[in-house]
């Protein structure tokens, strides 16, 4: 039962105590250093970096217990404290309650640790996890989860590092996490939006912690002013056994027998300036507690600020008697956390299934794991923690001081406490400072997803993009007869189907652009042939004679026509607009001419331009890809025409045109 009882417990004691922040500092020393040379690194090391850290708060109230680093019991087995690896480091924890402040300082005192000494790496944690992710999470980067994140997050060189997925796929181990870190090869630091939320956060620290100190006139028993004058900190853990107490730990409070002080039978008091964390001001403040028999207290006659500051100074005297009882009496036990997360190891072991407490049975089997518990090493350790409080106060109470000392000393005024009820502007601009965090991770996620939809458009539409559409539905749209209202674009190619004409196009192309020796018989006899998309169907018998004098008209305007195209190409013959456009066999030889016969082509091509008809839908797709890409991306009349008509054109880049 007793190994049992034993693995048990060492499987308990790795649960995660609530608001508890832990910390761990990992050298960079050699992996194959003897074990006395690491420990004196350690050494070394510790004293350094508690010269180096203590200046920045040594004048701090913690709300439960100080921030220290300490060495390993044991550097040949893994750390029960940090779960790290038997590997050379300095760890600590510290219980921050509701005291925020105590986790973000122990947060700042390790950044400004790595950054004095480079060789050093650090993480920290809490019961939440690796609450840094979660004070960065609007800008992780989205393979980051918790279930990722384990061994990844590290702080070295004072600035924030997280190991890529890229180096190590599944949750790397610690060791190989801190070689990723140290490598100079490997980029770890974390990306630019989680550092700066991370140092918004430990910004001013530890200024900002100080600034959420209160100090405040208390009217307390001569012990405690005593206690309080020689050690400060006690005052921490004064409040923490007044705001926990419990049924028992109450009956120590009604009888006050180690810290009131009786004189003759007068009860000497005395008033004293204590400086303590906004949060144990509250905490003592919005308590009711009656003050116990024996207790002189004032008259609330005499005013409200002696009142205040006689029940003050009696809720810490009555925490400094609660506290002190009830730690002389586990450490004399040799109980306390530790037996309890012991005693619960029991329990949810079923060493205690199926008996009522108290019985007989039930009283051997907790007998018998006490008698185990005694003898364990988690004994004699819990001793000296519960017992260190306990000694230095009798240490302090066991020399002379007397009420003369506190006497005509002259005490700083109260701070103001009005933080205690106008709270609200500073936890709306709280709010509003994450609500604006919110929102610009909003407007980046919406922004990614419109930039991911842009991208998958332009990869469609350069993906089916044909330069023919163009030039097909350039020819539908001059072929579309217009109505009273005006021209008609044609219908989206995609939802329905454009017949189209191209020799009436061509045929009015080459017209306009002066090549009328082209013109092509069967051409000519197919455009006449051609019947118009806006044409309607009338009886012809009604109107036979009607048609006889279109057609005599249509001949006239065709013969003007025919004249005016060939003055108007005589004219323009001596002009060099006719070189600005390209021919047929000369498109076709400047795309398969290589650099080095590019100049004889175009000398040759330049002979017969004359005789080589226009390719006018290779010249009206090239112009309008010019106009296009002259736009830049911005509207214009090439991009409007063309989606007027359907047709959808990539951005340059998308696709080589």
């Amino acid at each position: 039962m007793a190994a049992t009882s034993a693995a048990l417990f060492s499987h308990r004691s790795h649960r995660v105590p609530d608001d508890t922040v832990f910390y761990a500092v990992y050298p960079d020393l050699q992996a194959a250093l003897p074990l006395p040379e690491a420990l004196s690194a350690l050494r070394a090391l510790h004293l350094h970096l508690q010269s180096l850290l203590s200046p920045l708060f040594s004048d701090y109230v913690w709300q439960h217990e100080p921030f220290a680093l300490s060495l390993p019991s044991s550097l040949d087995a893994p750390c029960a404290l940090c779960r790290s690896p038997p590997v050379p480091h300095l760890h600590g924890k510290l219980r921050f309650g509701d005291a925020l402040d105590d986790e973000w300082l122990v947060v700042a005192l390790l950044f400004a640790a790595t950054s004095a000494v480079p060789s050093l790496t650090a993480r920290v944690w809490d019961s939440d996890g690796e609450f840094l992710l979660i004070e960065a999470a609007f800008a992780l980067p989205r393979w980051l989860e918790p279930d990722t994140s384990d061994n990844r997050v590290f702080i070295r060189g004072g600035k924030l590092h997280i190991v890529p997925k890229e180096v190590f796929l599944d949750v790397p181990s610690l060791l190989d996490a801190l070689a990723a870190v140290r490598s100079e090869e490997i980029d770890t630091g974390a990306p630019y939006e989680v550092q700066a939320a991370i140092f918004r956060k430990i910004s001013g620290y530890p200024e900002k912690a100080r600034a959420n100190m209160h100090r405040v006139r208390v009217r307390v028993p001569l012990p405690v002013a005593q206690v309080l004058k020689e050690e400060p900190s006690l005052i921490a853990l004064a409040v923490e056994g007044f705001y926990d107490r419990d049924v028992d730990s109450m009956k120590h409070a009604a009888k006050m027998e180690r810290f009131l002080r009786s004189n003759n039978g007068d009860i000497e008091m005395v008033r004293i300036s204590v400086r303590l964390s906004r949060a144990m001001y509250g905490q003592l403040v919005q308590q009711k507690f009656q003050a116990p028999r024996g207790y002189t207290m004032p008259s609330r006659e005499e005013g409200p600020a002696v009142f205040m500051e006689a029940e003050l100074g009696m809720k810490i005297a009555c925490g400094f008697e609660m506290m002190y009882q009830e730690r002389r009496q586990a450490s004399e036990e040799g109980k306390g956390n530790t037996w309890e997360a012991f005693e619960q190891s029991l329990e949810s072991s079923g060493c205690f299934s199926g008996l009522l407490p108290g019985s007989e049975e039930y009283r051997r089997i907790m007998d018998s794991a006490f008698e185990y518990y005694k003898n364990s090493s988690l004994f004699s350790r819990t001793r000296e923690i519960m017992n260190a409080p306990v000694q230095r106060i009798d240490e302090i109470l066991s020399m002379s001081y007397s009420l003369d000392e506190f006497m005509g000393v002259e005490l700083p005024p109260n701070d103001d406490d009005s933080w205690m009820y106008d709270g609200e502007e500073e936890l709306n601009s709280a709010i509003l400072e994450r609500q604006k965090e919110m929102e610009v991770y909003e407007s980046e996620k919406k922004q990614r997803k419109q930039k991911k939809g842009m991208d998958n458009a332009c990869s469609s539409v350069a993906d089916d993009f044909n330069l023919q559409d163009i030039s097909e539905t350039m020819q539908s749209f001059v072929q579309k007869l217009s109505s009273f209202e005006g021209a008609e674009v044609p219908e989206i190619r995609n939802s329905k189907s454009v017949e189209l004409d191209t020799d009436e196009f061509m045929k009015a192309m080459q017209s306009m652009l002066g090549e009328a020796s082209c013109k092509d018989v069967g051409s000519a006899a197919r455009l006449e042939g051609h019947s118009s998309s806006s044409d309607m169907e009338f009886d012809d018998s009604e109107y036979d004679d009607d048609e006889v004098e279109e057609q005599e008209d249509e001949n006239s305007e065709d013969g003007f026509m025919q004249f005016y195209s060939d003055a108007l190409n005589e004219e323009l013959t001596a002009t060099t607009l006719r070189k600005s456009f390209l021919h047929a066999r000369k498109q076709a030889n400047n795309i398969n001419a290589g650099p080095s016969n590019t100049a004889t082509s175009n000398i040759a091509n330049d002979n017969h331009d004359e005789f080589t008809p226009v390719d006018v839908d290779f010249n009206l797709v090239k112009s309008f890809l010019d106009s296009f890409s002259s736009q830049q991306g911005l509207p214009g009349p090439a991009s409007n025409l063309l989606g007027l008509m359907g047709v959808k054109v990539p951005p340059p880049d998308a696709k080589d045109t």
